[in-house]
């Protein structure tokens, strides 16, 4: 399913208007990466259009530059970057291929393998920039075990089959959320920071990549649909004081299968998956700069109970306290 072909997408999150070539390289390059752009053509003047909304490990864009550019990024290093077309064409340069990107086709980029662009002048897109770091921790979650190196997907992405529909369906759901202004908005929920996992979940078991046997073999088992069931259950509670045996039913799985299933996918019990979970959540909560709660609020609506035990665990995972992290929010205010 494409998202419907309207003229802009999140024109009430405005980053750029201008006709400047100058001015459009440095703006593009503050929400991307420093890139050279050039005009292919001076019979058609610049006419660049681009809104961005950003999540925790997210941003979503739309661009276009309205005449035919060449864009030339080198390497992203620090995120993927997926590529939905709405309209026009661009041809693409990545990992030694080259190919067409259009409205069935589009591309997903390696932050660790150069890219060289060429838009045509009605080549409109959605642009979903992923952080890398996120992506990687997700995806040895997936496996389980340790990732041997960099994880490198195919670059085209075919929104005609089985799989690309079904990414194309999930990622175009995220942009009109986004539209409709039911996601992303200031005050980011865990069920957010889930849709955000969701995406980069279903590009690393829908989009061929060098991890994917790993990842298949890794699933083995329970049913991914079980697994499924378990994980939302966990986001969609975190703030309540839920136990394994609820995990389990509403996954509808014995006990003893969700144990194995957890070790085998996440090398962690349900219960350390959970408070991981709420752990994240938290800490996305003290990072807010704009309105951070205080440590106490935080603890409790994420589902802890015990201070003291809310405060190690989190020096655990992040490596500084809770009342750090919140005082250095408010002071970046």
């Amino acid at each position: 399913m494409m998202p419907p072909l309207q003229q802009t997408y999140f024109s009430h999150h405005p980053v750029l208007r201008t006709c400047d070539l100058d001015e459009a390289r440095a703006r593009v390059a503050q929400q991307f990466c420093d890139h050279r752009l050039e005009l292919g053509s001076r019979n058609k003047p610049l006419s660049v259009s681009h809104n961005a909304v950003r999540g925790r490990n997210l941003s979503v864009n739309y661009l276009s530059y309205g005449a035919e550019v060449s864009v030339d990024p080198g390497q992203f290093n620090s995120f993927y970057m997926f590529q939905m077309p709405l309209s026009g064409k661009a041809h693409v340069k990545h990992r030694g291929s080259e190919m067409t990107a259009d409205a069935d086709t589009g591309t997903l980029l390696n932050p660790d393998r150069t890219a060289r662009l060429r838009w045509g002048a009605d080549c409109r897109k959605l642009l979903f920039q992923i952080d890398r770091t996120h992506l990687e921790n997700v995806a040895q979650s997936l496996t389980g075990t340790p990732l041997p190196g960099p994880v490198r997907f195919d670059m085209r992405v075919d929104f005609t089959s089985t799989n690309g529909r079904k990414l194309q369906r999930a990622f175009a759901a995220c942009a009109m959320a986004i539209e409709r202004g039911s996601l992303f908005q200031p005050q980011y929920s865990a069920t957010e920071l889930r849709i955000e996992t969701d995406l980069v979940v279903a590009l690393l078991t829908l989009q061929n990549s060098n991890v994917s046997h790993i990842i298949s073999r890794a699933e083995g088992g329970a049913a991914p649909r079980d697994m499924r069931r378990a994980l939302d259950y966990m986001h969609a509670n975190l703030s309540e004081p839920i136990t394994i045996l609820d995990i389990a039913k509403a996954a509808e799985m014995n006990v003893r299968t969700l144990q194995k299933a957890f070790q085998r996918s996440f090398a962690k019990t349900p219960m350390q998956v959970l408070r991981d979970a709420r752990l994240d959540a938290a800490h996305y909560l003290l990072s807010d700069r704009n309105d951070a709660p205080n440590v106490s609020e935080t603890a409790y609506s994420c589902g802890f109970s015990h201070l003291g035990r809310f405060s190690s665990y989190y020096r655990s995972r992040f490596g500084h306290s809770p009342r750090d992290v919140r005082a250095q929010s408010l002071n970046s205010s």
